[in-house]
């Protein structure tokens, strides 16, 4: 028999979903719980605060190439299609690395489009889609922008003696965005196909 509960003078199912539930913030962005992990306070907000940033340039930056992955068109239309879809995979697992960090350090991680359109400091794409020199040329200045974030971000948490952050953001992150950049940089190069003199 399944148990009823009274609530306000009504009958209910215990099992009924209790829906349209509006309520306030159990935390707001500025507040920060006090875990022990043996991190001041100054240094964990800090650090949280870097992170969101830098979160909100990831965000952008894995969507950019999603974008550029659907629209891309020519000659390397294959290869470049592949590669921009496999840097928005390792993107995106950075991003949810650098979310769950920030809630480790008693933070709370941004997590909807609007809150990043509005932090973000990556150049906003048109619309259309572009050509491919200007799509590679776009992806290598919005990598730039997340490692400078990245190289900052390195310094801060050196300085803070927050190792756990500082380690995940040279292992986990800045070598796989310099790897990218390097990547995308080496089809912007003009080099002849065949021997500079027309022979094979």
């Amino acid at each position: 028999m399944t148990t009823r509960t009274h609530t306000g003078g009504k009958t209910a199912f215990e099992g009924q979903p209790r829906l349209k539930q509006r309520m306030y913030e159990i935390q707001t962005p500025q507040q920060v719980r006090q875990l022990p992990i043996e991190l001041p306070e100054e240094a964990r907000k800090q650090s949280i605060e870097m992170l969101n940033q830098l979160l909100a340039d990831s965000i952008t930056l894995y969507h950019l190439y999603k974008k550029h992955h659907w629209q891309v068109a020519g000659p390397t239309f294959y290869q470049l299609h592949l590669l921009f879809d496999k840097h928005a995979g390792e993107i995106l697992q950075t991003v949810d690395l650098i979310g769950e960090r920030i809630q480790m350090l008693g933070g709370v991680a941004l997590g909807m489009p609007f809150e990043v359109v509005e932090r973000t400091r990556i150049e906003r794409p048109p619309s259309g889609a572009e050509s491919v020199p200007s799509m590679l040329a776009r992806l290598l200045e919005a990598h730039r922008t997340v490692i400078k974030d990245l190289r900052q971000g390195i310094e801060l948490t050196e300085q803070s003696k927050d190792y756990g952050t500082n380690d995940m953001l040279m292992s986990d992150i800045l070598r796989m965005h310099e790897m990218h950049v390097w990547f995308i940089s080496q089809h912007l190069v003009n080099t002849p196909l065949v021997g500079e003199d027309g022979m094979a």
